[in-house]
């Protein structure tokens, strides 16, 4: 995931762009909100049999955690799975604001979002401050479960 910590672009053609008061007004008004953020994978060095458990992820309240979701291309069963969760959280109506993020400097949130696109979503909301951008303003993050994968 370290190659998709870097600077973002400032815009998303076709989408909006948010900052953390615009994304605290929507989050205020029940607009649905999806983190894309993906779960650390288990350290490969670990050794056999040893117990891990990934940091916990805390987000945004309400949020719909849609993990792997961001990557730049993404395998059939994952598409599916982030167009069902795009669908979970609109309630199956495209022209429904959503807001995408993850974290600061993360591709994750962009690609997600631009892909939300080009399925037909006309009212993205792409925060790229994300989590951290929200909890510097002092906003509450809360513990968070991803939805669960087709492969689990």
């Amino acid at each position: 995931m370290d190659a998709y910590r870097a600077p973002v672009p400032s815009s998303l053609s076709g989408g909006t762009v948010v900052d953390t008061p615009a994304a605290k007004a929507l989050h205020d008004r029940g607009i649905a909100f999806v983190d894309v953020l993906p779960r650390p994978p288990r350290p490969q060095n670990l050794p056999e049999g040893t117990i891990w458990h990934p940091k916990e992820r805390t987000n945004i309240p309400g949020s719909l955690w849609l993990v792997d979701t961001g990557y730049g291309a993404l395998a059939p069963v994952m598409e599916a799975y982030f167009m069902q969760g795009l669908a979970k959280a609109t309630g199956g109506d495209k022209a429904a604001p959503v807001v995408i993020y993850c974290q600061r400097d993360c591709w994750m949130s962009w690609n997600a979002a631009r892909r939300a696109i080009a399925a037909g979503y006309s009212a993205i909301h792409w925060y790229p401050d994300g989590t951290e951008g929200w909890a510097e303003a002092g906003l509450p993050l809360v513990a968070a479960e991803p939805e669960p994968r087709p492969d689990e």
